[in-house]
């Protein structure tokens, strides 16, 4: 299942009129098209599950795209739910109108920040309306978010406790720790966010031979041996011809897509991307344009309009059209359709630029990531973009593709021209595990690792499902949603959870769409099965308390699971 170039020039144009004009998937007999223009628990290849019509012919080419069966679950949300879910929201901000309205008459203390009486006919610094959502619903459930952590991310964590005497405006330690919380929040994918083991050693005697910070630029005094050796793996892990990397993982999106797009360029950005593609597409001043999430008709139209009409008023073609896509989308959980993405790519002439930051390390038979994962050439992919902060334990991030490309960024991109390089033990702690995934360590542990995670992540989404739960994503991603829908749930499930001693990252409006809030669960292959069966016991508990079991599917009973759990626990 390594990467196959000729699978990839397969990839031709001869079918990709048909597997791009909405053939993509197979869609199951009695569903009906989701939000997005997918097809919701649609599942792509498994025979037995789908119809087979006139319409869907050509599926058989299609699959060539694939080399696995790839499957994602969106449910719908239940009417009931999200009726209640906007009466919660309703309710609330009529309440923070009231509450604002005796913040006015001074019955109720205002603890915002305020124009001065003497500033009140100037033009207001400050839209006091704006904060409106912060200050009345979200500092109802404040105390469910920035909670300090006193030991290593790692599967088990220590939190300490906070106290509030003014309703979460602010908080007070009250010197008191939870001891061996379960994280179930970090992205410490592979487990290596330790303070033991190889990559701990290893960055221990960097910090005793080139201390912790390196006081210059990489154009100046500060590129090491350190960064050129991390940068020659890093395109050997790849599989590209060269790499740089950067000592932010955010910079890395935001202050090099202005490097490589400008004015008469277009950029097709997903909507789900994250904030530094966001960000870098805004600062370049190229013409933005958004698709559907994982929308291949959407994404198409865009470009085939973009080739038809040229750019706004002058009707020139664009100089470059860049698509911005991501491996893993961190709060849905969804997998990038890499294969059609490329198919477009070719088909229409654009760039691609794919940021793997949740997907390097938690994907693939050699844990490269999402190119990996679907057996695919990275060299159909022009920029290749990722972050060490994951799966690698460490700080950072990278950029890779032609030598050519990587030259350029070297002379032209801000990350490398103004801010300073990255810290060498960081650099050899990223070194280290990336060694040790590929296998170049002497070791098995890296593989080890990468199956353990598959392990942990087919067995905690299909428990998931078995309770009832309603979760989004694809099959094989670490990252797990599991719908709360209602506000009033938000912090009422990060709050039980951590009763029972598991530590939990909760989303609401506005990082989520105000009817979809849902909590977030991180796989790792540090979880042991033990850790795993007592988050998903306290979930389950948790669960009933709040009424948090949506699925319309048929689920098992707690006896039928508990017995599942059993034959698990005894098979391996």
């Amino acid at each position: 299942q390594t990467g196959d170039p000729e699978r990839a020039s397969n990839m031709t144009e001869s079918f990709d009129s048909k597997l791009l004009n909405g053939e993509t998937y197979l869609r199951a007999s009695s569903k009906k098209t989701g939000r997005n223009g997918f097809v919701k628990n649609h599942c792509l290849f498994q025979q037995q599950k789908c119809r087979r019509s006139k319409e869907n012919r050509n599926v058989g080419q299609n699959a060539a795209l694939y080399n696995k069966p790839f499957v994602e679950s969106f449910e719908e949300t239940p009417l009931l739910v999200a009726v209640l879910t906007y009466m919660g929201y309703g309710i609330l901000t009529l309440f923070g109108y009231l509450r604002d309205f005796l913040r006015d008459w001074n019955f109720e203390k205002c603890h915002v920040a305020k124009e001065r009486d003497e500033q009140k006919d100037f033009v207001p610094l400050y839209q006091d309306f704006e904060n409106f959502y912060t200050r009345n619903l979200y500092m109802r459930i404040r105390d469910n978010w920035n909670r300090p952590i006193c030991s290593l991310p790692g599967a088990k964590m220590d939190v300490m406790e906070r106290v509030t005497h003014d309703y979460n405006w602010t908080f007070e330690h009250n010197g008191k720790v939870l001891k061996d919380v379960i994280n179930m929040g970090s992205y410490n994918y592979l487990g290596f966010a330790e303070n033991s083991g190889s990559c701990a050693d290893a960055a221990a005697e960097v910090t005793m031979k080139y201390a912790m910070g390196v006081s210059g630029t990489r154009h100046e005094m500060g590129n090491l041996d350190k960064h050129e050796e991390l940068e020659k793996l890093v395109a050997r892990f790849l599989g590209v011809e060269s790499s740089m990397v950067f000592g932010m993982g955010f910079a890395t999106n935001s202050m090099n897509i202005p490097v490589l797009t400008g004015k008469g360029c277009l950029i097709l950005s997903d909507e789900l991307n994250h904030a530094s593609l966001v960000l870098g597409a805004r600062l370049s001043g190229s013409t933005i344009r958004v698709f559907k999430h994982n929308n291949m008709q959407s994404l198409e139209k865009l470009l085939r309009d973009a080739i038809v009409h040229g750019q706004p008023k002058t009707h020139r073609p664009w100089k470059k059209i860049l698509i911005l896509v991501e491996g893993i989308y961190s709060m849905e959980g969804s997998i990038v359709r890499l294969p059609e993405v490329i198919a477009l790519k070719k088909k229409y002439k654009a760039f691609l630029y794919l940021d793997e930051a949740h997907s390097i390390g938690a994907l693939g038979p050699g844990g490269r990531g999402v190119v990996d994962y679907f057996g695919l050439d990275p060299h159909d992919v022009d920029i290749m973009m990722g972050t060490f902060t994951k799966s690698f334990g460490a700080a950072g991030g990278y950029i890779g593709g032609k030598k050519e490309l990587i030259d350029y960024l070297r002379t032209h991109s801000h990350s490398a021209v103004y801010a300073t390089s990255m810290s060498p033990p960081v650099a050899q702690q990223t070194i280290t595990s990336m060694k040790c995934i590929m296998g170049e360590d002497g070791t098995t542990l890296g593989r080890e690792r990468l199956c353990q995670l598959s392990e942990n992540t087919t067995y905690f989404r299909r428990r998931l499902l078995e309770m009832g739960f309603i979760i989004y994503g694809n099959n094989n991603s670490p990252v797990v949603p599991l719908m709360l829908y209602m506000p009033a749930k938000i912090g009422a499930f990060g709050r039980e959870m951590l009763k029972r001693n598991i530590g939990t990252v909760v989303v609401g409006f506005p990082a989520t769409p105000i009817i979809e809030s849902r909590a977030r669960f991180c796989v790792s292959a540090a979880h042991t099965r033990e850790m795993l069966d007592t988050a998903l016991n306290a979930i389950s508990e948790v669960g009933d308390l709040l009424q948090l079991k949506y699925s319309r599917q048929a689920r098992l009973s707690n006896a039928e699971i508990n017995s599942f759990s059993y034959l698990d626990s005894h098979q391996d």
